[in-house]
């Protein structure tokens, strides 16, 4: 493993008694960059943020982040130090006010930047007198947010950063994230089930599924490698039983033999006009299409 990536993991595994979340997962995110994280409930994403964070111990495999082992406890100590994490559930102390929240969590993080909080609070208009447990849902999400992103971290790990808000929120969230970037030079990995906000911030993708990777890459590489293939015949398509390299996932409806493949698209087209298409053409696709059926090819 190498210093280059944010996060590395290979073949990492956990399991709960006999239940295998994580089966084997091996990626990697380079430094720098916006990660999205991608998987259906029950994935195994969150399992494999507690990993990576520390927080729980892998079955099997290894995890390393920002070139640290995160099985080993001191190691992750220091990998919690770097890292600025904003969990699903918005951990805060419902009892302080807006102010003793940010002094609390500036006192465990040497390199809290307080210029960087007062941008925040006045940016995201969070009123410091006011209770935790008085903020709206979308005012909680920001001020998690600006929790993480004053530590002087240089990983961001966000677990469904954007549940439960209103669109004119979401997109102010998303800014955020993408101008502290822009800024600070720091690697973001966010889980999420929008693809829609997936493609709009991120620059790489990791999408699991039962516990596996099933497809890992930079987004503009998977937009170039993957298309989809329609082919078009006189009478009924024949059975989707393509011999071309590439081939995801093909499907037959009545005259059209519609492909999703990864490269190999001239290949694809050639085979089909040798099963007798009068047509075939290939057009890109988007990620929620390359989402839902590499997912669907997993069952």
């Amino acid at each position: 493993m190498t210093d280059s990536w944010a996060i590395e993991t290979s073949e990492l595994r956990k399991s709960y008694d006999a239940t295998e979340a994580v089966r084997g997962l091996t990626f990697q995110v380079p430094r720098g960059s916006i990660c999205g994280f991608l998987g259906r409930n029950g994935a195994g994403k969150t399992t494999t943020i507690k990993m990576l964070l520390g927080m729980a111990h892998p079955s099997g495999g290894e995890a390393r982040v920002l070139g640290l082992a995160a099985s080993d406890a001191r190691s992750s100590v220091e990998i919690r130090r770097r890292t600025g994490f904003v969990s699903e559930d918005k951990d805060l102390y419902d009892s302080m006010s807006v102010s003793q929240m940010v002094r609390f969590t500036a006192s465990f993080f040497p390199r809290w930047r307080g210029d960087l909080e007062q941008h925040y609070l006045r940016a995201f208009e969070l009123p410091p007198d006011r209770a935790v447990k008085a903020l709206s849902r979308g005012m909680r999400t920001k001020l998690a947010l600006m929790l993480g992103l004053c530590r002087g971290a240089e990983l961001l790990i966000l677990d469904e950063p954007t549940s439960g808000l209103d669109p004119a929120m979401i997109e102010e969230v998303l800014q955020a994230i993408v101008a502290h970037v822009g800024r600070e030079e720091m690697t973001v990995f966010f889980s999420s089930h929008q693809i829609v906000e997936v493609e709009q911030i991120a620059d790489r993708v990791v999408i699991i599924d039962h516990g596996r990777v099933a497809v890992s890459g930079a987004l503009d590489d998977l937009r170039e490698s993957y298309c989809r293939v329609q082919a078009v015949f006189e009478g009924e398509a024949p059975l989707p039983t393509l011999r071309a390299p590439g081939v995801l996932r093909a499907r037959r409806q009545g005259r059209v033999l519609s492909v999703l493949a990864s490269g190999g698209r001239d290949r694809i087209v050639e085979e089909t006009r040798a099963l007798g298409a009068v047509s075939a053409d290939a057009a890109p696709v988007t990620l929620k299409e390359i989402f839902l059926e590499t997912v669907a090819a997993e069952d």
